[in-house]
Order: structure tokens, then C-alpha cells, then sequence
């Protein structure tokens, strides 16, 4: 693997891994304060729905359009620049006029992410905040498509760390809140669009600081932004379908009271490992990808998908035994304080769990999805993610009478593994660049047994920091370090990874 694309994923990952870390510290304090009560709930959702359209508009459907088509014109030095000004005044006008139709119809907006709030008091919260947090849509969308940019110009840390920008700000507000004696869940909705003009600031300085320029213009239909709407379009069919998903597990979660706090919490958790590796690799793979297949580099382009694949399955595979071993230790010690009591632990282990087994699932499609994306494919992933929103409805309000609000988890990774398995079939016929190599195929089941061996050892220490009564704070500690050490040991002794790999990856 080239030096600079070992770099893009450290660097994009261990900003995330930050990033992960800063949002436990918000997430500890939100759910100390508020607990799992009616107002987290509420802000729960408020927060979900910029957040939502923001795969339309951000990571989603616009940036897996921009970011082929601008990698390729700065490859071929066909003024980028113009094409780049042009997409973010186009992206801009759109937005400010969604935004505001938003704004009008917001009670029909969390009838759609919450039935379940109709009728109590979480339904005037919710609408409340949504119109406050909303506007965040615009900014961060914006942020994300400078962010785009920045990566295909080999530039990936202002990006990466806008995240931790946006948790340092929250922390301020909610310590602020408490001191003042303000009202905190007014001050969280607040807090949200102001994180988003942080964040836009960030990535707008470190573009024009590097020769980037990024100011609203009348948008402009030319050619290329006609080119880039044939690609987009299908991607927010996509990316529509994939927030289907999220909305088939609100609706089912909102007839519960908790629910939503207690799988938002337990997504945190299993965020961790899927943003330090699935956003890290499928950040830098995109760009890479794609002028690899410009290029003609078929061998090349095998070879970044073969390490972003073992660099993927190294990290995650034993992330997802661990998670799903440990479960409730890890849920008692960073949440289970203030108003987040053992009940809600309880419930919340029991959804990280079901999400732990999908984990390698919704990193594997991080790393399908650009192949197809480099060659400006995003009508055949729509057709897949059409099929898993349909396995996803079907589990999940099937099973809800039976198990309640787990169902809602239990759709979501089924739903994944489906997508991967749609993924990976459908690449069949696209050349070499889409095969693993040797050195994958030789790597990838040792990497299996080393963390199915530390899940063994992790099951058998969880049970025995039971019986002495450990602290948590230790027992956790115990646990983590204990699973990291048997997995490295197993996986230097079956040569899943060498030393040479580790000082190497290391010194890039």
C-alpha cells in the first residue's frame, strides 16, 4: 500500500478515534443530567433529523457524486476549481430553501421519525428542538463538501477533526448550562448549530489557507453540474432508502418510553470502531480508488482495496467480538451515573450486543460501496440498499410485538449483512481491482481465529471480575487490556499480522 494511503487512514482514524472519545465525554454528561427521560428523548430526535438529511447532502448521495468527478478534473487539471465554487453554491442554494420548508412543516417531520411522541409530552419537545437544531443541515453539509476537497487534495485533519470540535463545544454548553441554571435541553438544541458554524470554519480556513476558495454565488446549471446531478440523484434515492432504515428503527423505538435514549447510547459505543475504521477507510478509499480507475492501474487499485480490507478486518473483527463479550461492563462504567440507572444499562447492553454482530457489516459496505461509486455507479447500490430497507421493515415491525424495542436492532444488522452480501456479489464482474489478493486471502481467517480466542479468554475474565465484585472502572480497565494483549499475542503467533507489518505501519 502506498505510504500516503496508510497516512489518510491514520490520520482519518485516529482523529475519529478522538473524536469517538471527546463524544463519550458529552454522552456521559447528557445522559447523567437528562437520563433516558422525555427530554433526552426528544433532543435524541431533534438531533437525528439534520443528521438524517445530512447523508443526503453530506457523506451520502452529494459527496459520493462530487468526489469522483472532482478527483478526476484535479488529476486531469480540468479547473477544479471552478467545478468545486460551482457545487457549493449549487449545494448551498438547495439547502437554504429545504431548510426552510423544513422549518414550516416540522410536526409532520417527527410524526415521521416518532409516531410513538403523539399524544405525550416528548411530541412539543421534539418540534421544539428540530426547529432550533435544524439549520445545522446547511452547515455541516457545506463543512462535509469542503471536507471532500480537502481529502482528494491528500489533506485529511482539518475534516477529521471538525467531530471533536463539535463534542468539545457541546461539553462547554452543557457545563455552561448547569452553572447558569439554564434549561439543558434548550441549551443542547442551541449548541447544535452553532457546532455547525465551528465546524464549517474549520474546513473553510484550512481551504483557503491552501488555495481553496469557497464563496456563495448565484448557482449555475453548466455541463458538469449537470453531470454531477445525473450522478447524485440515484444517491439520494440510495441514501433516502438507507434512512428509511433509521426511521423504521425510531418508529419502532418511540413506542417505547427510553427506547431511542437507550439504542442512541448503545450506537455510540459501537460508532467507536466503526468511525475510527469504516469512515477512515472509506474516506481515503474513494479518492484513491478513483484515480487508480482513471488511471488504468486495475493491479493498484486491487491492492488499496485488499489493505483497506485487512486493515478494516484487523481492527473490527475482534471490536465486534469484544463489544458483544463485554457488553454490560462497558455500558455500567460510562453511563451508568446520575439519572442513567441499571435498568437502562440493562436495556442498553442488550441492543449493543445485537449491533456488536453487525459491526463488521457496516464496515464491510464502507469499503464495497466505493468501487462502486469510483466508476460512478450509485443506481446498483440503490437497488441494493431498496432490498435491505425491505429486510429491515420486516424484521423490525414483525418482531416488535414479540422482543419490543430490540427489534429495532435486530432489523438494522440484519439489514447489513444483506446489503454486504448484495455488495459483494454484484462486483463480480467489475476486473481484478475488485479481488482480494493473496496476502488478504491468506490473512484474513487467522485474523478470525485470534479474535474468536480473545472473545474465549474475555467471556472467561468477565465472569470471574463477576464473582470477586471488581469496581467497574477497573474491571473495564482489566477486560480492555486484557482482550487487546491476547488478540496482538494471537495474531503475531498465527502471523495474521508480523512485526515488521506493525513497525512499518507505525513508522508511515
Amino acid at each position: 500500500m502506498k505510504t500516503g494511503l496508510v497516512r489518510g487512514f491514520l490520520a482519518v482514524g485516529s482523529w475519529t478515534f478522538l473524536s469517538r472519545l471527546t463524544g463519550f465525554v458529552r454522552d456521559m454528561l447528557m445522559f447523567a443530567w437528562l437520563g433516558t427521560g422525555p427530554v433526552m428523548d426528544a433532543f435524541q430526535v431533534a438531533l437525528s433529523l439534520p443528521n438524517m438529511f445530512r447523508r443526503f447532502f453530506a457523506e451520502g448521495a452529494f459527496n459520493t457524486a462530487f468526489v469522483p468527478l472532482f478527483s478526476k478534473k484535479l488529476e486531469g487539471g480540468d479547473k477544479p476549481q471552478a467545478f468545486a465554487r460551482d457545487a457549493f453554491s449549487g449545494l448551498g442554494f438547495v439547502l437554504i430553501l429545504f431548510c426552510a420548508v423544513a422549518l414550516i412543516t416540522m410536526p409532520l417531520l417527527v410524526v415521521a421519525m416518532a409516531a410513538g411522541f403523539i399524544g405525550d409530552e416528548r411530541f412539543a419537545l421534539a418540534v421544539q428542538y428540530s426547529r432550533i437544531t435544524f439549520p445545522y443541515i446547511l452547515l455541516i453539509s457545506l463543512a462535509s463538501m469542503i471536507g471532500g476537497v480537502l481529502n482528494a487534495n491528500g489533506r485529511f485533519t482539518a475534516a477529521a477533526a471538525a467531530p471533536v470540535l463539535l463534542n468539545l463545544l457541546f461539553v462547554v454548553a452543557m457545563l455552561l448550562g448547569r452553572w447558569q441554571g439554564w434549561d439543558l435541553g434548550l441549551t443542547l438544541a442551541w449548541a447544535t448549530p452553532i457546532t455547525g458554524l465551528a465546524q464549517l470554519g474549520l474546513v473553510w480556513w484550512d481551504a483557503h489557507r491552501t488555495g481553496w476558495s469557497f464563496r456563495p454565488t448565484m448557482p449555475r446549471l453548466t455541463p458538469d453540474m449537470r453531470r454531477l446531478l445525473t450522478i447524485a440523484l440515484p444517491a439520494v434515492f440510495a441514501g433516502g432508502v438507507v434512512q428509511v432504515n433509521l426511521l423504521v428503527g425510531r418508529q419502532v423505538a418511540s413506542q417505547f418510553e427510553g427506547a431511542i435514549s437507550w439504542l442512541s447510547a448503545s450506537d455510540r459505543l459501537y460508532q467507536l470502531p466503526l468511525g475510527v475504521v469504516g469512515a477512515a477507510v472509506a474516506v481515503v478509499l474513494l479518492p484513491e480508488l478513483s484515480r487508480r480507475l482513471r488511471a488504468g492501474d486495475e493491479a493498484g487499485g486491487q491492492q488499496a482495496l485488499s489493505r483497506a480490507t485487512e486493515f478494516g478486518l484487523f481492527l473490527t473483527l475482534p471490536a465486534a467480538f469484544a463489544i458483544a463479550v463485554i457488553a454490560g461492563p462497558m455500558v455500567s462504567t460510562l453511563f451508568e451515573r446520575g439519572r442513567f440507572d441499571a435498568f437502562d444499562t440493562l436495556q442498553t447492553s442488550r441492543a449493543l450486543v445485537v449491533y456488536a454482530l453487525g459491526l463488521p457489516a457496516f464496515v464491510m459496505q464502507k469499503i464495497l460501496q466505493p468501487l462502486y461509486f469510483a466508476r460512478e455507479d450509485t443506481r446498483t447500490p440503490f437497488r441494493f440498499a431498496l432490498i435491505s430497507m425491505l429486510v429491515n421493515a420486516v424484521v423490525a415491525f414483525g418482531l416488535m410485538p414479540f422482543i419490543g424495542f430490540l427489534a429495532a436492532a435486530i432489523g438494522t444488522t440484519v439489514a447489513s449483512w444483506f446489503m454486504v452480501v448484495q455488495l459483494w456479489w454484484g462486483t463480480q464482474d467489475m476486473g481484478q481491482a475488485t479481488r482480494w489478493d493473496a496476502r488478504l486471502r491468506r490473512v484474513a481467517p487467522r485474523i478470525v481465529l485470534s479474535s474468536a480466542v480473545m472473545a474465549g479468554v474475555l467471556w472467561v475474565l468477565n465472569g470471574w471480575t463477576d464473582r470477586v465484585g471488581m469496581a467497574r472502572l477497573p474491571e473495564l480497565a482489566l477486560l480492555v487490556l486484557a482482550g487487546a494483549g491476547v488478540y496482538f499475542l494471537i495474531s503475531f503467533a498465527v502471523r495474521a499480522i508480523t512485526l515488521a507489518d506493525l513497525r512499518r505501519n507505525v513508522r508511515r
